[in-house]
């Protein structure tokens, strides 16, 4: 178990999006290595069921708070229930998000819903915890999950898309506000995973794709990757390295620097050079 000082047995870890997937993985990890664990999910009966299997799994408390974290006033009740039940905070781990597909000319309803638990639950769970986090004076970690969407931006579903480069544009922000304030001693860090079989991601399949990482590989790269101190924590997978996850990246930003036109990675007119540019690594 990473030995960052947050992650202390004893210590509390909220989570969001923590009745499955990845979500539920890092309460379990977190709970096998003796902290606090408040899950955070909508109310049902797989958040019941998500308690009873991280509160089996190690010998730190749990607690179950149903929570949609598109209602700030949820968030804020969530903050308190932790802190009444607890007594502090010391893990926040912003995960909590929907996939149901879009188009841009499609239904707003659907827009307004991708945006506000995908990027605005990561905003009010940020700006709701992290005061409290920082006036305890103590090592925290406000721990946002992002997605490579949201870096290189791919057709096909454009809400998850802008919902997701807005998580690493505010994070960035936050981490910034973070570090400039005396005294502080949390950080935040943007968590970035790759092809990870979860119900967001497993699209009908009921067995892990050979690619696919499972959520339990995924959290404990991260776990190590936070407590080394990154603050991208670009997650590889069993399909794609790390160093093509670079050099996608760096294709990307060249749209602009380059004045291609956007998302050339996908124009007809620069498959090739995108080939090439990816064997030059």
């Amino acid at each position: 178990m990473s030995d960052h000082p947050a992650f202390a047995a004893g210590n509390v870890a909220v989570i969001t999006g923590a009745a499955s997937g990845i979500g539920l993985a890092a309460a379990k990890r977190l709970a096998a290595a003796g902290l606090k664990v408040c899950l955070a999910d909508r109310q049902g009966e797989r958040l019941d069921a998500a308690a009873a299997a991280v509160a089996a799994s190690g010998p730190g408390e749990v607690a179950a708070v149903a929570t949609d974290v598109s209602r700030r006033e949820e968030v804020v009740a969530l903050e308190r229930a932790a802190r009444e039940r607890f007594g502090r905070i010391d893990v926040v781990m912003n995960n909590a998000g929907i996939q149901p597909g879009s188009a841009i000319f499609g239904a707003p309803e659907r827009w307004h819903e991708v945006l506000a638990v995908n990027l605005w639950g990561v905003i009010h769970g940020s700006q709701v915890f992290a005061p409290g986090m920082i006036a305890q004076g103590s090592p925290g970690l406000v721990i946002n999950t992002g997605s490579k969407q949201g870096i290189t931006t791919p057709p096909g579903d454009p809400a998850y898309n802008v919902s997701k480069a807005g998580v690493k544009a505010f994070t960035e922000a936050l981490q910034h506000e973070l570090r400039s304030t005396p005294g502080c001693k949390v950080s935040a860090h943007l968590f970035i995973p790759g092809f990870v079989f979860t119900p967001l991601a497993a699209g009908g399949r009921t067995e892990k794709p050979a690619g696919a990482w499972t959520p339990e590989e995924t959290v404990d790269f991260m776990l190590a990757r936070v407590t080394a101190g990154d603050f991208y924590v670009l997650c590889p997978d069993n399909d794609v390295s790390r160093d093509i996850d670079e050099r996608r990246i760096l294709w990307a930003a060249g749209d602009i620097v380059e004045n291609r036109p956007p998302l050339s990675r996908w124009h007809p007119d620069y498959g090739e050079a995108f080939a090439a540019f990816l064997k030059a690594r």
